[in-house]
């Protein structure tokens, strides 16, 4: 009798590679920096001119709820999921596209869009490159076959 469980298909997973793993905890720290910096420009509304309080308004719920978004995203680019990468992407689209209009529209949170849009560039860089990008493909049936032989 072996002292060790025989291993079963599902636990032949292949690993994460370090550059998805970096990626993830990019994607949370990306996540709770929009959520903050969107709150930050939420209660900056109180200090811009009256015809302009809608727009910073809008604009800093719209971040706080992309960053929401993307924290949801971080737990399925975790497992590999090739639907949460396109959904990451598409929230980091976005949120590139606000912190690019709040530099251009608002004065006091150029710094914090500046380090946003540096975090998202790197996030998206490391899902889509090639070591990255490998991860999230789908096996192949004689990849499982090639596994299988392996543990028998």
């Amino acid at each position: 009798m072996s002292a060790d469980p025989p291993v079963t298909a599902a636990e032949t997973r292949r690993r994460r590679p370090v550059i998805v793993t970096i990626a993830v905890v990019l994607v949370y720290i990306s996540a709770f920096a929009n959520v903050a910096l969107g709150v930050l420009v939420l209660l900056s509304r109180y200090e811009v001119a009256e015809a302009d309080v809608l727009r910073v308004s809008l604009l800093g719920a719209a971040i706080i709820l992309f960053g929401l978004l993307l924290i949801g995203m971080a737990s399925g680019l975790a497992r590999g999921s090739r639907l949460s990468r396109l959904f990451a992407t598409i929230y980091l689209a976005v949120l590139f596209v606000l912190s690019v209009f709040t530099i251009a529209t608002t004065d006091g949170w150029d710094w914090g869009s500046i380090i946003d849009v540096a975090i998202e560039v790197l996030i998206l860089i490391a899902l889509w490159a090639p070591p990255g990008s490998r991860h999230f493909t789908r096996p192949t049936i004689d990849a499982e076959a090639d596994a299988q032989a392996t543990v028998d």
